[in-house]
């Protein structure tokens, strides 16, 4: 009996210590698997920020070569108020929450308003 127990006792101690070594392994091969993510997603997002960099180096170019001169709040206003009138928020709405005169958001929306309109025609004409 004292033998039985002495042999399951060291059968026990020697399964804890095998779980553990796997235990380790296991953990490396997870640590192994989130770096291997980590790196990706670093790589993907040093490639959207080289693409940001380009899009705003061709955008300054565009600005130059156009001749237009917007200051920094006017370029950030113009892209609010584009982008809500992109989403479908209303003229209204949109000189509202920018606290302008609807006719001054118009204006400045006649260029973008006006090539939607054409490619609506377009669309159509097939």
């Amino acid at each position: 009996m004292e033998w039985t127990l002495t042999g399951l006792f060291l059968l026990s101690a020697i399964l804890l210590i095998i779980s553990i070594f796997q235990s380790k392994h296991a953990a490396k091969e997870t640590k192994n698997q989130i770096d291997i993510v980590h790196i990706s997603n670093l790589k993907e997002l040093q490639g959207i920020q080289e693409s940001i960099r380009n899009m705003e180096l061709d955008m300054e170019v565009i600005a130059k070569e156009s001749g237009i001169q917007l200051s920094a709040e006017e370029a950030v206003f113009m892209r609010e108020i584009l982008d809500l009138y992109k989403r479908n928020y209303s003229y209204s709405s949109i000189a509202e929450l920018k606290e302008v005169p609807e006719s001054e958001i118009k204006r400045l929306l006649m260029p973008y308003q006006k090539a939607k309109d054409e490619r609506r025609k377009v669309a159509n004409a097939n």
